[in-house]
C-alpha cells in the first residue's frame, strides 16, 4: 500500500497543467499536516512537474522529458531574470523554442515573432500587443510596466508577460547561458533516465523464504533480487550464490548479502559503471533520500546508455571541451615527443586577462592524457598534480605544450609538462597518474 507522502505526491502529479498549488491546500484535500504537505510539495518540485515562482507561487508544470533540444519553460525564464508576472500566469508551464531581441521596426519585428516564441523587449505596448496575438509571450526588460488591456490580453490567451529590470542585452545573455546550461546537463545521461522502475522490478522482501527466490527466478530467468522490509527500505541484495545449497524454509534475511551498494537516480551514468567495474557488480538497486527502493539498474542498462550516448551528435561544449579542441598536435614528431600549440582565447582568461588557472591544468591533464595514450590505450585519473607558475599568459598568446613520459608502469605512468610562450617556459607541471585499461 502507498504511503501518504506517496499519495499526496500522486494526487499532485493528477492535477492539471498551470493549476496553483499551497501547502494548506494540498493538506486540506489529503487530511495531512501542513508539515506533511510542504515536505510531498518539495519533492514533486524536484521530480520536476511543480514550479515555485516568486510572487506567482507554486504551480502544476509539465513534467519535462529529454529532447534533442532542451527547452525552458516560461517559469524558469521569470527565475532566470528575477522577473515579475504581470499578466498570463496561466501560460507560465508552457515551453518557449526560441527567443527574439525587438531592437527593430514593428514590422521587422513581427516577422520574426511567432507561435511559442519570447519577444525581449523594452517599453513599447503595441510591440506588446502584436506578440501575444501572434502566440508568443513577452519579456519587458529595463523594469517597464505595460497597459492594463495587454496584461487582460496576456491573460485571455494564456501568454506569460514578464516585467524585468535587466537591460536587453544581460537578460539574452542570462537566457542563451540557461539554455547552454541544460544542452551541457542534457549529456550527462542519470540513473533516472534508465533504471527500471519499481512498477516492473521484482524484489523479495525480508520475511520471503528461499523457496520465493526460486520462484521468481522461474518466472524471471533472473538470478538477482533486491530485499525490501516493509517500508520498501533496501536491507539487502540476494543472488543465486546466497541461494546455492539453502533449505526451501531458510528466511531470505538469513542468507542475504546486507548493507548493498546503492546509487540514487541522480547518479551519472558514468559514475555507476565505475563503480560495478570496479567492484564487480551486475545488479544496484536504486533508492530516494529514505533509501526506499525506486528501481534497479543493471550493467547492460549502463553498456547500452553509454554505447547510445557516443552516437549522440552533441549539442553542447563545456569549458574543458573547447580548451582541448584547440589544441593541435604539431607535425613530424616521433613517439614519445609530441609538442601541442594552443591560442589563448578570451574564454580561457581570468578578469585579469590571462590563462585561469582552470585552464591552464586542463591543458597540462590532456596534454598528459594524450601522451600516455601513445604508449598505453585507456583513459587515466590524475592522483595528484604540482603546477608551477611563472610567468602570466596574456590573451592571443600562443602556448607550446611539451609533455614528456617520465616513467609508466602497468598501472600508472608519471609525467612532465613544459608549457613556453614565445620560447620562455610560462608554466610547468608533474603528474602521477593511475591508468583505467580499457581492455
Amino acid at each position: 500500500m502507498a504511503t501518504k507522502h506517496e499519495q499526496i505526491l500522486q494526487y499532485i502529479d493528477e492535477l492539471p497543467v498551470g493549476e496553483k498549488i499551497s501547502v494548506r491546500q494540498i493538506a486540506k484535500a489529503m487530511n495531512v499536516s501542513e508539515g506533511t504537505a510542504y515536505r510531498a510539495i518539495k519533492e514533486a518540485e524536484n521530480k520536476g512537474y511543480v514550479s515555485t515562482i516568486e510572487r506567482v507561487g507554486t504551480i502544476r508544470i509539465e513534467r519535462k522529458k529529454k529532447e534533442n533540444i532542451e527547452k525552458l519553460t516560461y517559469a524558469e525564464v521569470v527565475n532566470i531574470v528575477d522577473g515579475q508576472v504581470l499578466g498570463g500566469k496561466a501560460g507560465l508551464h508552457k515551453t518557449l523554442n526560441k527567443f527574439v531581441i525587438g531592437a527593430m521596426k514593428l514590422e521587422a519585428m513581427m516577422r520574426y515573432t511567432g507561435p511559442d516564441n519570447l519577444l525581449i523587449v523594452g517599453n513599447r505596448t503595441n510591440a506588446h500587443e502584436l506578440a501575444l496575438k501572434a502566440g508568443a509571450a513577452v519579456l519587458i526588460t529595463g523594469g517597464f510596466d505595460t497597459d492594463e488591456h495587454v496584461k487582460k490580453l496576456a491573460d485571455r490567451l494564456e501568454m506569460p508577460i514578464i516585467s524585468t529590470s535587466y537591460d536587453t542585452f544581460t537578460v539574452a545573455t542570462m537566457i542563451n547561458r540557461a539554455i547552454y546550461d541544460q544542452l551541457i546537463k542534457k549529456e550527462i545521461i542519470l540513473v533516472e533516465d534508465i533504471l527500471t522502475p519499481l512498477t516492473d522490478t521484482f524484489f523479495l522482501r525480508t520475511s520471503d523464504k528461499v523457496a520465493d527466490w526460486h520462484a521468481f527466478n522461474q518466472k524471471t530467468m533472473h538470478s538477482r533480487y533486491p530485499v525490501v522490509d516493509q517500508n520498501m527500505k533496501i536491507q539487502g541484495m540476494v543472488t543465486s550464490k546466497d541461494i546455492l545449497g539453502q533449505n526451501l524454509e531458510i528466511a531470505i534475511d538469513k542468507i542475504m548479502t546486507k548493507q548493498p551498494m546503492t546509487v540514487s537516480g541522480k547518479t551519472s551514468v558514468a559514475s555507476t559503471a565505475h563503480m560495478m567495474v570496479w567492484e564487480g557488480i551486475e545488479v544496484l538497486p536504486v533508492v530516494d533520500d529514505s533509501n526506499r527502493l525506486v528501481g534497479i539498474i543493471s550493467r547492460q542498462d549502463v553498456l547500452k546508455a553509454l554505447q547510445m550516448n557516443q552516437r549522440q551528435p552533441q549539442v553542447g561544449e563545456t569549458i574543458d571541451d573547447i580548451v582541448t579542441n584547440q589544441m593541435v598536435l604539431m607535425s613530424g614528431r616521433a613517439k614519445g615527443e609530441e609538442v601541442y600549440t594552443l591560442e589563448v582565447t578570451p574564454q580561457m582568461t581570468n578578469h585579469l586577462g590571462t590563462i585561469s588557472y582552470g585552464v591552464f591544468t586542463t591543458v597540462v591533464s590532456d596534454a598528459a592524457n594524450r601522451i600516455l595514450r601513445s604508449y598505453k590505450k585507456g583513459d587515466l585519473v590524475v592522483e595528484n598534480m604540482t603546477i608551477y607558475f611563472f610567468k602570466p599568459v596574456q590573451l592571443e598568446s600562443v602556448l607550446e605544450i611539451f609533455p614528456r613520459v617520465l616513467e609508466v608502469g602497468r598501472k600508472f605512468g608519471k609525467v612532465d609538462v613544459e608549457v613556453f610562450n614565445e620560447g620562455i617556459l610560462v608554466g610547468k607541471a608533474m603528474m602521477m597518474c593511475q591508468l583505467l585499461d580499457r581492455s
